[in-house]
């Protein structure tokens, strides 16, 4: 026997949380449940335990919108912000929707049905379970839990120090006093050099290639101006609107000039670090601003610890692992009793559910993305995914007020089937994401593909969202409402209709 919802929501982390709260504050007659792979909520800033771990985007947008960041930091460590996406299943019920150690491996479609069968894997046990629902909402992250991304480094195996990956940190890493190499030069790299230092021996920063990093004060002197002068919803909004504003306004100029904000940023390197520092080699990438993701150092702590000394950074390859640290193809050897690999994250679509629609598997990667949150031929499905420019809950948000608006649509005009069709052969394939970092090259072959225009483009626009999510029309000629006795008739018809 399955239990039944009308919508199923998989994932307990950020994401998941806020499409608790908007179901019930927007569709309270509909029925929900969450189910969380993992023992406890919070997803990634549960996950994640490396040293430093924090927030790379202001709490004022990463935050929800329905719930005010208060405290007098914008740029969050792990801790706080978990504690956050905790208060808020408290406070408003959705943690006593929440299934424990559910893990969601598998999802049929059946049209003759309108509803999809879920099947989970419970416990250590895995158990099989099943459960259907009406709708599946998908907020399950975007990258594998299991592991990291670490390269194939040569000669790993001979060295005799540890090697870690910072999504398997656990608390038995001792690194004081000891001689630390971090591979990387990305958000968890910057994060963990600093703080690693402060009781290190020293901690080296190996890169192949720089990164843009920007130094920004960890709290919002505006914002807290402003709560201690109105009441906290409204001082959150005006915050929120205007790091938002800021935000689109920063991005569109690294877009239209390039190379002015490259010399606004390196010049802040320069300042920081002084002018005898080969910035040049150490923070000049190959690539323009914001073609990749910027890194965010709070009060400039990463360019403390370089001047200070207990950290540097080194650009070069690697040639091979030895068994006291690591040689490199310039010939330097760089010793290390420890070598964080913080190279990145392994990616995966709907964290790696396979999905039937009425007996036929679904490949993702052969369907189109509909408004950044449903897939070409996949039925009463919506996904949760954030910016790749700006703070993720900002398009969650979004995502779940036009699930709601869709569901609420459906109901109101007795629709049991809602269907984004590729049924324009004038719309060109695009990659999902126009960005050029490693992570997101790895794995875009596996990722659904964006169109040439919408409803299938993706456009990382927050206020251009928010017209179309939360105002725009429901319909649209990519579009497919059914009643139940139609879809089910129409399955019966064709039922090798295809997917994408």
């Amino acid at each position: 026997m399955s239990v039944h919802f009308d919508v199923l929501i998989v994932g307990a982390g950020l994401s998941g949380i806020g499409a608790g709260y908007h179901l019930q504050a927007n569709c309270p007659d509909r029925s929900y449940a969450i189910l969380e792979g993992r023992d406890c909520i919070g997803g990634t800033w549960d996950l994640f335990r490396y040293p430093g771990i924090r927030s790379d985007s202001d709490m004022y947008t990463l935050g929800y919108s329905f719930r005010p960041w208060t405290e007098p930091k914008a740029i969050a460590d792990g801790p706080s912000i978990l504690n956050y996406v905790r208060e808020t299943a408290r406070a408003y019920g959705i943690d006593k929707n929440i299934r424990f150690n559910h893990r969601v491996v598998r999802a049929d479609w059946s049209s003759a049905d309108s509803q999809w069968t879920v099947e989970v894997e419970r416990g250590p046990e895995k158990t099989i379970e099943r459960f259907t629902c009406s709708f599946l909402f998908m907020c399950s992250g975007y990258y594998k839990y299991e592991h990291g991304y670490t390269p194939d480094f040569p000669g790993i195996a001979d060295f005799a120090g540890r090697v870690v990956h910072p999504q398997k940190w656990i608390d038995d890493i001792d690194y004081a006093a000891k001689k630390v190499v971090v591979i990387g030069s990305g958000a968890t790299a910057v994060t963990l050099v600093p703080e690693m230092a402060k009781t290190a021996a020293h901690v080296t920063m190996l890169q192949r290639s720089p990164t843009y990093v920007v130094a920004r004060p960890d709290e919002d002197k505006v914002a807290n101006w402003l709560r201690a002068r109105l009441p906290a919803k409204l001082a959150y909004g005006l915050t929120r609107w205007k790091n938002v504003l800021f935000g689109m306004y920063f991005y569109r100029l690294c877009k239209r000039d390039p190379e002015r904000v490259k010399k606004l940023i390196l010049g802040g390197v320069r300042h920081a670090l002084g002018p005898d520092y080969d910035v040049a080699t150490h923070f000049t990438p190959r690539y323009n601003p914001w073609d990749q993701r910027l890194c965010l150092v709070p009060n400039g702590d990463l360019f403390e610890s370089l001047r200070n000394g207990r950290s540097s950074v080194v650009t070069d390859q690697i040639e091979t692992f030895t068994r006291g640290g690591i040689k490199l193809k310039s010939g330097n050897v760089l010793d290390a009793d420890i070598v964080v690999t913080a190279t990145g994250l392994d990616l995966q679509v709907l964290g790696g559910l396979e999905i039937n629609v009425d007996g036929a598997r679904v490949d993702l990667s052969k369907t189109m993305n509909y408004k950044g949150l449903m897939y070409s031929g996949v039925p009463n499905l919506a996904a949760a995914f954030g910016y790749t420019n700006a703070s993720w809950t900002l398009k969650c948000d979004l995502t779940c007020e036009y699930v709601c608006r869709m569901l609420n649509h459906m109901k109101a005009n007795g629709y049991a089937q809602v269907t984004p069709r590729r049924n324009d052969p004038d719309v060109a394939e695009l990659p999902w994401v126009d960005f050029s970092s490693g992570y997101i090259q790895r794995a875009a072959a596996r990722f659904p593909k964006q169109g040439s225009r919408r409803p299938w483009r993706l456009y990382q626009n927050y206020a251009l969202d928010i017209m179309t999510l939360r105002f725009g029309s429901l319909k649209d000629e990519a579009i497919e409402f059914l009643p139940a006795r139609q879809a089910s008739a129409d399955a019966a018809s064709n039922p090798a209709r295809q997917v994408a």
